[in-house]
This record gives structure tokens, sequence and C-alpha cells, in this order.
């Protein structure tokens, strides 16, 4: 069974940073600076998981997994937006 995850992330190294960003690119969709949706089984989030562990530093960042439940029962997704319009699509993520 699939899952429909948020994954966002807060990470202190510039390098690392990029490294998350492209990591998560391979599992999700980007929706905004450090947020990405992911439809994810168990085993791959378990893989996710463990190579996001090998690049972050535990007493330094932060990645979270929010569990939106299951893909099936989802229905289709409505964003909704304050200030700018939210727009789907996806921007490379650029650390200066």
């Amino acid at each position: 069974m699939r899952n429909n995850y948020f994954v966002t992330y807060d990470i202190c190294d510039p390098k690392r940073l990029r490294k998350v960003f492209k990591l998560c690119k391979g599992y999700g969709m980007h929706l905004q600076l450090s947020v990405f949706e992911c439809d994810l089984n168990s085993q791959e989030k378990l893989e996710f998981e463990e190579r996001l562990k090998n690049v972050i530093h535990a007493t330094e960042d932060q990645v979270l997994f929010i569990d939106l439940g299951p893909c099936h029962a989802r229905g289709e997704r409505t964003v909704s937006s304050l200030g700018l319009k939210y727009s789907k699509a996806d921007i490379p993520c650029f650390v200066v």
C-alpha cells in the first residue's frame, strides 16, 4: 500500500541542503522551497529515510515526514494559497 507524505526539511549547511534537495526530487514532487509531496510504499520510505540519514547531520538538521494517509483514498488534491499564487511548477532550488 502506498501512502502520501509531505516531506519537509531544515538543513543548516548549503552543501548538505543541495544533496537533500536532489535526493527528495528522486522521490516526489517539489511543491515549495523545502517541501515535497511523495507517494511511497513502506520499502521506498525506509530506503528514502536511510539515504537521508547518510546525508544529514542528526544534531543540526531536521527532516519531517507528514503522513497524509493512503494514496488510493485521498481523492483529488486541492491546494490553496495565501499571498503569492500557488503554481504547480517544479522549480530548481538555488543556495547562494
